[in-house]
Parts: C-alpha cells; structure tokens; sequence
C-alpha cells in the first residue's frame, strides 16, 4: 500500500524538478514558482501519508509492557528536542515522574509529541514556559488508580469549544502559515494512551498556554 501511494508522488516530484531545472532560464518567475509550488505540495502529501501509516500501525503493533522511568524517557524527549529549540530561551521545569507499565517506545512518542507541541506552539515567548509533572492527590482523598501527568506550557493555546477536534485525524486548529505539522500528532498520542488503559485530555485559554494531561493505570 505504501508503495501504492508513494509511487505516484516521486513522478510528480521528479518531473516537477527536471521541469525546473532544464528550462529554469526559459521561465518566467511565476510558472517557476508553481512549479516549486508543485513539488512543495507533493512532499507534504509525502508527509501526510507517511503520518497516516504510521497512525494505522499503531493500531496493530502489539505493545511490549515493561517497566518504563517516564523520568529517563523525558529527559531523552528533551535531549532529542534540544536542536530544535535553537537559542531562544526556554525554561524547562520538570518535576518527579512515577515508573510505569507499558510500552518505552511508544510512551516516547507520546512524550515527543506533547513536549514538541510545547515547544513550538511557544514561539515568541520570552521565556517560554514548559512544565511537566504529575498532578497531587489532596489530602484526605482516595488513593487514586492512575497517575496523572500534565505537560503545560504558555505558548499560543487554542479555544477550548473545539478542544474535541484535538484529537481527531489531519484536525488542526492553528494556521499552517503560523505553526507547521499535519495535524496527527496528538491523534497519536491518545491511540497509544488508550491502548495503555488511559486517558489524555486538554485545557487551555487562548494566548496562554495549554496544559495536556494524560493519565495511565498504576503499576
């Protein structure tokens, strides 16, 4: 299927390209320009398929439960992130992380997900804000069933009456002209929750930030 799909698109972006460059000095500046726009399209469709492929093999790929140190595999999201954080300034806090059952690999994606979320969607602060923790029980109450963690940050936030299509497939509720992505990250991210038993949710007010929370079961 993959093959299926992408085969199509390498003739768009090998002919698009060859146009460009063998009559480069014959075009005007606007047909050359919808032939980058051309190729630009098509790897962005590249983009898009390979983000549904990867959301429909989650579905399938059978999780390999093992104890996980959500603090190691933050601070390796962290790590990784780094480049990309440039040298704008960013404050990190990040309080203690409970071990949990479940799958590292995927529990890393989730984490990648929601802290480069917070990275981006905090472009323009001065410093950016990223917060990651687990909530407290009050005193007094039950003891819960679940761990609940939270990444929050004071980036660009989104309006909470659409904070349902957060998690559709190809949902965005930011310009692409703003903030890049296809808009599959965060449906990801709670197919892989669900699978472990959980739940993720959001809360935001625009211009302030948002704070995503995921809960998983208790080891």
């Amino acid at each position: 299927m993959s093959h299926d799909l992408r085969a199509p698109l390498r003739n768009i972006c090998g002919f698009a390209e060859l146009l460009r460059k063998h009559l480069a000095d014959q075009l005007a500046p606007d047909p050359k320009r919808q032939l980058e726009i051309v190729a630009a399209e098509a790897r962005r469709l590249d983009q898009l398929i390979d983000s549904l492929l990867q959301f429909s093999r989650l579905s399938r790929a059978e999780l390999q439960h093992r104890r996980c140190d959500l603090a190691e595999v933050v601070a390796a999201v962290r790590a990784e992130l780094a480049p990309t954080q440039g040298e704008r300034p960013v404050e990190w806090h990040i309080g203690p992380l409970p071990i949990v059952q479940g799958d590292p690999t995927l529990l890393r994606q989730v984490f990648a997900n929601l802290m480069g979320n917070a990275l981006k969607f905090t472009r323009g602060r001065v410093p950016a804000l990223i917060e990651i923790g687990v909530e407290l029980t009050p005193s007094g109450a039950t003891a819960p069933r679940e761990h609940t963690l939270y990444v929050r940050d004071n980036g660009a936030g989104f309006d909470p009456r659409y904070r349902d299509k957060l998690f559709g497939v190809f949902q965005r509720l930011h310009s692409a002209k703003d903030f890049e992505g296809v808009g599959i990250g965060l449906a990801n991210v709670q197919r892989i929750v669900a699978r472990h038993g959980g739940r993720v949710w959001a809360e935001s007010v625009p211009g302030k930030g948002a704070t995503f929370f995921v809960s998983l079961p208790m080891a």
